[in-house]
């Protein structure tokens, strides 16, 4: 039905506002209606609790009685922190239920749709799914594969440098695009960087001008756990979480300065070249809960996760200047041997963003 079609996509978009701010569940939105009428809204609150359900519930109140109730995941059949989503509804009254999509958690999984339709409720599966997919590609992600949705984010000169041969690279793009970067750090649960970039750079990596509440977890990838403590990232540890990924050779006394102001420290195995495991270090982001990275490189931890194969979403800044080839290339070595190995993307959308260019790509396959 036309009208289904409508309420789903209005719990879509209310879903979406959940984007970084609910990890590790994922970001769910409600619509309950009832004669045509939109009677309540809700979507997963910060922190993750309460779930998009009760909350439209407690803006319906008796209204929810015989009302259809559009909801983009499957509502939830356990009792964790909070009751069941399912019972809540049950309890409610509601006559009929459109879920989006069935949870693949195992504590779900087809258990909150069965509670439903033993209670006498209509139910109804797959409407707009493949929307609904791509809106919690990142907990699906998690649940599915252990580890977080990654976004990787290139910003260059039209011949592919993000800095010049002295390593100026402030700023290659301009104010709208960066303005832009702003928006996507705040949908992302995390920011990742290399040890290298925030080095050179001594990046906040925080989401500034948007009036955010909650910022997004902070992601360092050094193996030797060779960052300054006179950084911005040392200095306001309280403005939000750091996270550092390190080799199991890192020295014990930069390990206990970093865990003693308050960053939380994963051990991560290193390859040949001392470089960290790039699918060891998503597995544990993933186990700590994350559900979308948004990795803004530099060039080397760029080339790694590219060439592990974890990247889903691509969004690269081009700006109308050159480099050449003195300049630092946007990516590290892959190590193709041949063309037919190089990864490969599916051109999902461009657009200018004041004086350059935006474009996003997507993993072939990715939801």
């Amino acid at each position: 039905m036309t009208s289904d079609r409508r309420f789903m996509a209005m719990a879509l978009a209310l879903g979406r506002r959940g984007l970084g701010k609910v990890w590790p569940n994922p970001a769910v939105g409600c619509v309950i209606v009832r004669d045509g009428i939109v009677v309540g809204r809700g979507w997963t609150q910060p922190g993750g609790r309460p779930h998009a359900e009760p909350v439209a519930l407690a803006q319906a109140g008796g209204a929810a009685r015989g009302a259809t109730v559009y909801v983009t995941l499957e509502p939830c059949a356990h009792h964790g922190k909070t009751p069941p989503c399912a019972e809540a509804l049950v309890a409610a009254g509601v006559a009929r239920v459109v879920a989006a999509l069935r949870d693949p958690d195992p504590r779900v999984d087809g258990g909150g749709l069965a509670r439903l339709r033993a209670a006498g409720i209509a139910v109804e599966t797959g409407l707009m799914e493949a929307e609904a997919r791509r809106a919690n590609a990142g907990f699906l992600s998690r649940i599915q594969c252990g580890r977080p949705q990654l976004t990787l984010k290139l910003a260059s000169s039209f011949d592919g440098r993000i800095a010049t041969a002295t390593g100026e690279s402030q700023w290659i793009t301009g104010p709208e695009a960066r303005r832009m970067v702003h928006a996507q750090r705040a949908r992302h649960d995390a920011v990742l960087v290399g040890g290298g970039t925030a080095r050179v750079d001594d990046p906040s990596l925080t989401v500034r001008g948007l009036g955010l509440a909650r910022q997004p977890t902070r992601v360092i990838a050094s193996a030797p756990l060779d960052l300054p403590v006179d950084s911005k990232l040392f200095r306001e540890l309280d403005v939000a979480p750091v996270w550092i990924c390190h080799g199991p050779d890192a020295p014990p006394d930069r390990r206990e300065r970093w865990r003693n102001r308050g960053a939380r420290l994963f051990e991560v195995p290193t390859g040949p070249d001392n470089a960290l495991d790039p699918v060891a270090m998503f597995q544990a982001l993933g186990g700590a809960g994350l559900t979308r990275v948004y990795c803004e490189g530099g060039g080397r931890l760029a080339g790694s996760v590219l060439a592990a194969g974890l990247v889903d979403d691509l969004v690269a800044f081009s700006a109308g200047l050159g480099l050449g080839a003195d300049g630092l290339p946007g990516l590290g070595a892959l190590g193709l041997t041949s063309l037919d190995r190089a990864p490969r993307f599916v051109l999902d959308r461009v657009q200018q963003v004041g004086p350059d260019v935006m474009a996003l790509w997507r993993a072939a396959g990715a939801a």
